[in-house]
Order: C-alpha cells, then structure tokens, then sequence
C-alpha cells in the first residue's frame, strides 16, 4: 500500500466525496493541498484561516473517519494555513486538528427586549403617521438561487451565501462581504441570500437597503429629531441586507451611526449581508473601526464569468423566456461582451426587441449590428476567446488543438494567426495573449507576429487567409 501523502489525502477524498454535495467539495476540498505524513500525521494545506474554521466548523467528524480510516486510531490532521495576502508574512502557520473545538464559533440568534413599544418606533420606509410597523423585505422574486449561474468565478460566493440562508447568524461568515466590478451579481447574489431566508425562516424579519437609501433616511431622521427611531428600527432586523457600502465613505454621521446598528447586530446573533464595490482594504474615507469589522467575517468576490458561464447565463435567461437563438448568436453575445453580465443580458433583450418590433430574422449580422450599437467602444475589442474562435472554425479544427503543444503545421499556422489578431485587435498583453493559446511566453507570441506579418507579404493564399479572417472578426 503507497502511504505518501498524496495517495493517503486521495484516498480521504474518495471518501469525503460521497459524503457531501459536488458543490461543497468543489468549494472546500478541491483546493486542499497534502502536505506531509510523518509518524501518522497528515499536514493537509489550505488557503486561508477562514477557510481551516470553516472546515473545522462543518466537517470536523467526517474529517476525523476519514483520517483514522486511513491512517489507523493514531492517525491524526494538522492544517498548513497560508497568511492572509495583506500580511508581511507569508509563511505558512500550522494548527493542530482539533485546535478550535473549545471556541465556539456558532452564535446563535437572541431575542433583543426593545426599551421602546414597537409600535411607538417610527419606520423609515413607510408613511410618517402610520403606527403599525410592517417591514417589507424589498427583495426581488426574480433573483433567487435558482437562476444564478454557478462558475468559477463565483462559486466561493454563492457557497457561502447558501451557507448563510440555511444558517442565519450562525456561521462564521457574520458580516458577508460581497464585492466585485459592475454587473458581476452581488445584488442578485445578496437578494437571493435574502429569498432563501424568507423562505427557510418565514418568522424572520429580513431587510433589503441599498447604502443611499440608508444615508438619505438618516438625513431625515436628524432634520425630524427621530434619530433614535431610525436606530431602534434597524436593530430589529434579523437579517440586514445594505447595497453598494462603499457609497458610505466621507459620510462620517451615516458611518457613525451604521457602526452602532451593526455592533448591535452582531452582538445579539443576526446576520449582515453586505455588497461593495471593491474589497476592504481598498474602500477610502472609510473609518478604520467600521473597515475592521466588515473583515470580521468573509470577504467574497465575484470575477469576471468565463465563456461557459457566460453562454450558460444566456441560455438561462433565454429558457426562462420561452425563446430559442441560433447557437452562433448566442456565442457571439457571450464572446463579445465579457466583462459585465448585466450588459450582456441587456443586449440579449435588445436584439430580442428589435428583431421583435422590426420582423427580422435574428441572425449573427443582425447580433453584430446590435452590439455595435448597444455597447459601443466596449464592443469594439473583441476578446482573445472570440479571435480563437473564428480562427478555429475557418480551419475546421477544435479549439483545443489550438491550445495544445503540437507542432503540427496547420495548427502552429494558425495558433499564430490567432497570436497575431490578438495583439492587433485587443489591448492585451503579449503575456496575457500567450497564456490564451496554451501557456506560451510573450518572445513566442511576439515570434508569431512577425511570422505572420513576414508570411502575408510574401504568400497570396496566406494574405487571403487574414484578409478573410480579419472581415469575420471586424463588426460592421
């Protein structure tokens, strides 16, 4: 039997693997790295000490099964945690299974007795004079769990948000932070979060706000000498959703007052669920008190989605609409706008509009005419993936093969044309284009460039070949 660390850890994984849903392992076993066994200890690597108290938090007994399975009675786990990317030092620290049995991490919900009769506090999202207070949630239906596209760049996020809807205020993400660039889906996100409360946990009182909204309602409680409303409101809330909190910086009052509501919060069990615009240690004119607790729980982002979950949203949307697109439109909408997810559903509507409104035929020409129109500059840089693409597709051959490291003519032709439209067609790096077509440096894709230019002065059929390829990738 091979007892090295690698196959011990494969064989723990085989286990676990057909112990927990294919989401969770992908989240929180797929990027363990095994370490070391030495005198029946396995030293297992993880990538920060959040994600070791989440592993000691929910999966502690299977952990320990599955290491005295394979490694006997004397068999123990010891966890090589990577420091924080801000810290000076980046050693790896090591902690003991089971260092974190004594502390508790749960914190379960408390019932908060108010010094003030509930219907003597005024709420700030109903008329002034209306004595019954009703908080309705402002969640949209249309954003739930459901119709949120899981893919790499978001599957830390969504996993924790699910964590948080099954366990308000009772895991360590207590506040979640969820931050990422325009039309990635933190609202969607944050909204779904909420829905799956609602739903889980009808009794409790959820409240979706974006950050303006919560600044504009203080205003009015200083100018109305509410103040004290305002707040005894806000700490009702079981589960407190605020949109878009870096619009808070250089708002000193609203920081001030916002700081107290979420110690209240916090301190009696209910759950914070914030979005942003960019990570913690980025937000300016943000008072230090107030930064160190959105750090408190989990900083979650949302990356740009890579084609598949590009296309997959699509997909998604058209489904839930009853219509059906050519699949080369819907890979040209996918290809073409690729930073912004929002943007990219709104040109799905659109080309839906007009081919609806003027009769035509929705075709890739009709999509090329659109986007230009819809997202103007932006869609003027192709991408690196749609280039591949139709390089690909004009020589029949997959896009893999363009990818890999065969030395094939035809191939290594075209892996260079697509090099060479690359660097002419988009601001990338040559880096960045050599890592597209299978990890090469940037001397081979500059090597490319200057084969390809030297090849059309001299070869017709070639120069035919870029002239044709260049009137594909060029939107009319």
């Amino acid at each position: 039997m091979n007892n090295t660390h690698v196959a011990v850890w494969e064989s723990c994984l085989k286990i676990i693997k057909d112990n927990v849903s294919l989401q969770a392992y992908r989240t929180w076993f797929d990027p363990i790295i095994p370490v070391k066994l030495e005198n029946s200890v396995l030293t297992i690597q993880v990538p920060s000490h959040f994600f070791y108290e989440w592993l000691e938090e929910n999966y502690i007994t299977l952990l320990k099964k599955v290491i005295h399975k394979e490694l006997g009675s004397e068999g123990r786990l010891e966890y090589s945690i990577i420091m924080e990317n801000n810290s000076t030092n980046s050693t790896p620290y090591t902690v003991k299974l089971p260092a974190l049995n004594k502390k508790s991490l749960k914190n379960a919900p408390v019932t908060m007795p108010l010094s003030v009769g509930e219907n003597q506090i005024r709420n700030p999202f109903i008329i002034p004079g209306l004595k019954k207070i009703h908080v309705e949630s402002n969640l949209n239906p249309a954003y739930s769990f459901d119709n949120f596209i899981e893919g790499d760049c978001n599957r830390l996020a969504r996993a924790s948000g699910f964590a948080v809807a099954n366990k308000p205020g009772g895991t360590a993400f207590n506040p979640l932070l969820i931050y990422g660039g325009v039309g990635l889906g933190k609202t969607h996100l944050a909204h779904a979060i909420g829905i799956e409360i609602k739903n889980q946990f009808p009794n409790k009182t959820v409240l979706y706000v974006g950050s303006e909204k919560f600044a504009h309602q203080f205003i009015d409680a200083l100018g109305n000498h509410t103040t004290n409303d305002f707040i005894h409101f806000y700490q009702m809330i079981d589960v407190l959703i605020i949109d878009d909190v870096q619009f808070f910086s250089g708002k000193e009052k609203t920081q001030d007052v916002f700081f107290h509501i979420f110690n209240h919060l916090h301190q009696n069990g209910k759950q914070i669920i914030l979005t942003s615009d960019k990570p913690p240690v980025e937000m300016q004119n943000m008072e230090q008190r107030l930064l160190s607790r959105f750090k408190w729980g989990l900083s979650a982002d949302l990356s740009t989605p890579d084609l598949e979950t590009r296309i997959a949203i699509l997909e998604k949307k058209m489904y839930g609409n009853g219509i059906e697109l050519p699949r080369e439109v819907v890979e040209y909408l996918a290809y073409s706008i690729n930073t912004n997810v929002r943007e990219m559903e709104g040109a799905l509507n659109t080309l839906l509009a007009q081919a609806s409104l003027n009769r035509k035929a929705i075709t890739l020409d009709l999509a090329k005419q659109m986007v230009d129109k819809f997202v103007k500059n932006t869609a003027r840089e192709v991408s690196i993936e749609y280039i591949q693409k139709i390089v690909c597709d004009y020589f029949d051959m997959p896009i893999e093969m363009l990818k890999s490291k065969t030395r094939k003519r035809e191939v290594v032709q075209a892996r260079q044309i697509a090099m060479y439209f690359s660097k002419k067609m988009t601001k990338s790096s040559l880096a960045n284009i050599g890592a597209h077509c299978g990890g090469k440096d940037h001397a081979t894709v500059l090597h490319a460039c200057r084969t390809v230019v030297n090849l059309s002065e001299t070869d017709k059929q070639f120069r035919a070949y870029l002239e044709d390829l260049e009137k594909k990738l060029t939107i009319q």
